[in-house]
């Protein structure tokens, strides 16, 4: 990338971000605002007491770890054979044809609701892989958390715009020729289906494919050759002590982050909370989020990276607690606007610093590594929320109880040298690259 323009550089990295404005739409939509409260009072209509927010919980959890299982594989051959624009192209394609057969699910059609939201996930989440994994080609070395977190801010404004859309159809559905709210929130769904297929097309065309570390030229498969790389990352992870004390830091808070998101409002749908103000509560989330996600890239220039983050945990430790004690809708709208303080600032601080501690050659591998932190993280955090819920007939015990994760993730992150991890990124970059030349 240091060969570029700037012109030719910011047109690149313009294109990579629009990825987070094209997927955001998924998880602002149907992850957290609009379809847990659906497959809680339609899907889920049928099912006593609270089962459907616990079915809810245990659909996401077996999402995650079917994507947990295939993301370090699918890393190691994208590294392997410079496939990641491919493969992203493939996963995006499966969640965007499972979120528009949304569109078919009905009152008590809460099983085949799961189905489709796992088939979703899955392309998401996997997509998600090989986006991450072009960051660290993308970015300038000096510009990686600034790049990071203008992908969150556009994801945020772009999620934000076809939620606002999506909730205005829901509350004024005749305006939009449509009968009634529900099926307003089926429409929804297809929306951000077009939404997502549309405005990836960007990356696909303009963000050049990293060249394959593998050597394909003598007839290795790429998935022989994939699975021989990730053998060799796991016999010598000694070489990345740092970023594997980073990685289950990150397990630890991203699983309360990712729990608050996903369980958010069907919770508050719980609670008595009605579907506009959860809505509405998490459009502000998104727009909260878009000057403070850029605000955090600059917060670390200034406070460093580390400290960051250490910042927005400290504030996601205050909100859980609150939750705990949540009752009205007004209370849902300052958690919400809480949340979109520090959600896409954690986040994307966390990919950067990630990133920095990566060898280049490796970035779609490791970066499946990172997106099995995040599927452990969320197959834990949403299985304890039901399994909380389900014992005590309540979910206000599950909220409070995600503040082990915080905690739990803060200690562990003062213990990672970045700059050492940084150290041995370098060395593993030189040795793969002087080996070529030895042979």
């Amino acid at each position: 990338m240091h060969e570029l323009s700037e012109k030719a550089y910011k047109k690149i990295v313009n294109a990579w971000c629009m990825y987070d404005w094209a997927n955001s739409a998924f998880v602002t939509t149907v992850m957290a605002a609009v379809l847990p409260p659906f497959y809680s009072t339609v899907a889920g209509a049928t099912l006593p007491g609270n089962l459907a927010t616990v079915y809810w919980a245990y659909t996401t959890s077996i999402a995650l770890f079917i994507g947990a299982i295939m993301a370090p594989i699918l890393g190691a051959i994208a590294d392997f054979a410079g496939i990641k624009k491919r493969l992203l192209a493939i996963f995006a394609a499966i969640g965007i044809v499972f979120t528009g057969l949304l569109y078919f699910v009905s009152t008590g059609d809460w099983l085949k609701a799961s189905i489709f939201v796992i088939m979703a996930e899955i392309g998401f989440s996997g997509a998600n892989i090989f986006y991450d994994s072009l960051l660290p080609h993308v970015a300038r070395p000096q510009d990686i958390d600034q790049v990071s977190t203008k992908g969150y801010a556009m994801g945020y404004l772009g999620g934000g715009l076809l939620l606002a859309i999506n909730l205005a159809m829901i509350m004024f559905p005749k305006m939009f020729g449509l009968p009634n709210a529900e099926m307003a929130i089926r429409v929804s769904f297809l929306t951000v289906a077009v939404w997502w297929g549309v405005f990836s097309i960007p990356l696909l065309r303009t963000v050049p494919e990293p060249p394959a570390s593998g050597d394909i030229t003598e007839g290795v498969n790429p998935v022989v050759g994939g699975f021989r790389r990730l053998a060799q990352t796991f016999h010598d992870i000694r070489r990345y002590r740092e970023l594997t004390k980073f990685l289950v830091a990150f397990w630890l808070y991203n699983d309360g982050i990712g729990t608050i998101i996903k369980m958010a409002t069907i919770y508050g749908a719980e609670i008595g909370i009605g579907t506009t103000d959860l809505v509405g509560a998490l459009l502000l989330t998104q727009f909260v989020g878009v000057p403070f996600s850029i605000l955090f890239g600059r917060l670390a220039r200034k406070l460093g990276t580390k400290s960051s983050i250490f910042l927005a945990l400290g504030v996601y430790t205050l909100i859980s607690i609150a939750g705990y004690f949540m009752s009205t809708a007004w209370h849902f709208w300052v958690l919400a606007g809480a949340v979109g303080l520090v959600q896409g600032g954690s986040q994307a601080l966390s990919r950067s610093l990630f990133g920095t501690m990566v060898p280049k050659t490796k970035t779609a591998e490791f970066f499946g590594f990172y997106d099995i932190s995040s599927k452990i993280a969320g197959i834990a955090g949403p299985f304890l929320f039901g399994v909380v819920g389900q014992l005590t007939g309540s979910s206000r015990l599950s909220i409070i109880s995600l503040i082990i994760f915080f905690i739990g993730g803060m200690l562990l992150l003062t213990t990672v040298n970045v700059e050492e991890g940084q150290r041995a990124a370098r060395e593993v970059e030189l040795m793969t690259a002087v080996a070529p030349a030895s042979q």
